[in-house]
């Protein structure tokens, strides 16, 4: 049986891995970090019920994932830039979308794998056809390997993703500056009274303000603006309190308790500008070779991104396992199924966010959502 060359240990390529091994098909990852611990995995994420959680159950990690679960944190609440609440929802438990820290998760598919799976520090630097559906990986150290089968699950950046389409991600218009607040109940109360017991959005044309109440007492704030990157370019962030000030200007008038997400940051302020493939990106089939997650379809963050990485790999496991004296076939079901799926991506989105806020949800997120964007 052929082994399975995944580029990348992402929340995908690991589900992917992990599915092959449930159904007994070999795979090898390569990473470019240099260990699982070499940076920071990033904050909290709600796993929907209706992708990433059906890739859990295809991994058999269902106990694994209900462990790492953090209680409470799907108590939702949207306030107005002046501190009014718009919407409050608890935590029932009955919500469909329970948060984790992406960390968590990516432990939990790492210890589900075969010893050796993963190889890290092999960062790739490109790769080529060899004709009959084989290629020529590169590493950056120089190595080579040849494979019959490679999957790209290496990101926005993908070094995969040019043996299949000449895409490239553009930057979609919008940037993250991320903040972190330690000790918030006792060191920053009116920002974590604000927040509340899980994630708090504050909706605005051409910014918002998002926030998350991670484990222990730390906030994680996401301070959206719709800007062009050359505006970010005048802001110094190597000067932590003045590209703060600078931040905040942005969002003059807003209630203190809000704006304090940014002002009393206990880390640097963090620029993350958004990229983006073409809508309804898709390839032509190309033998011995395909992509998922953000390689695939890269859009701005919408909650979704980290659920339909882990939803591909799994599917593609899932069509390889059927088809397992024809892969090229796996491979053609997983991609028509994949664009099917992506260019319905939104519509989904949409129906679940209405059925998270009923009748009640607040006019000015409703503004921001896909459907009405692409109306106005």
């Amino acid at each position: 049986m052929k082994t399975v060359t995944i580029v990348g240990a992402g929340l995908g390529g690991l589900t992917l891995a992990r599915v092959l091994h449930v159904h007994g098909i070999p795979a090898e990852v390569y990473e470019a970090e240099a260990s699982p611990d070499a940076r920071a995995q990033g904050g909290m994420l709600d796993i929907h019920d209706y992708n990433g959680q059906l890739a859990i159950e295809a991994a058999g990690l269902q106990d694994a994932f209900r462990a790492i679960v953090l209680e409470g944190r799907q108590a939702m609440r949207v306030l107005s830039p002046d501190g009014a609440v718009l919407f409050e929802k608890a935590d029932d438990g009955q919500g469909g979308r329970p948060e984790v820290q992406r960390a968590d998760l990516r432990r939990m598919l790492l210890d589900a794998l075969p010893a050796g799976t993963v190889s890290w520090g092999a960062k790739v630097t490109g790769a080529r056809s060899l004709g009959e559906g084989r290629h020529e990986v590169t590493f950056a150290d120089g190595r080579t390997l040849v494979t019959d089968l490679l999957v790209g699950a290496d990101g926005a950046w993908s070094k995969i993703r040019p043996l299949l389409s000449a895409a490239t991600p553009a930057y979609a218009g919008t940037s993250f500056v991320e903040t972190y607040l330690y000790e918030a109940d006792t060191r920053h109360p009116g920002a974590a009274k604000a927040v509340g017991g899980g994630s708090m959005f504050v909706p605005a044309p051409d910014r918002e303000i998002t926030a998350h109440r991670e484990r222990g007492d730390t906030l994680h704030a996401y301070i959206s603006l719709t800007r062009p990157l050359d505006w970010f370019d005048q802001i110094d962030f190597t000067e932590p309190a003045a590209a703060a000030a600078h931040i905040a200007a942005e969002f003059d008038g807003w209630a203190p308790e809000i704006t304090a997400l940014i002002t009393d940051s206990d880390t640097p302020p963090v620029l993350r500008p958004h990229f983006a493939l073409p809508d309804g990106h898709r390839w032509q089939r190309t033998p011995g070779v395909t992509l998922i997650g953000d390689a695939a379809h890269l859009q701005a963050p919408n909650g979704e991104g980290a659920n339909w990485a882990m939803c591909d790999g799994a599917e593609l496991a899932g069509a390889l396992a059927a088809h397992p004296d024809d892969f090229e076939a796996g491979l053609e079901a997983y991609e028509q199924a994949l664009f099917t799926r992506m260019s319905q991506a939104d519509d989904v989105m949409n129906q679940h966010l209405e059925e998270t806020f009923g009748d009640d949800i607040p006019e000015t997120l409703r503004e921001l959502m896909p459907e009405r964007q692409q109306d106005n």
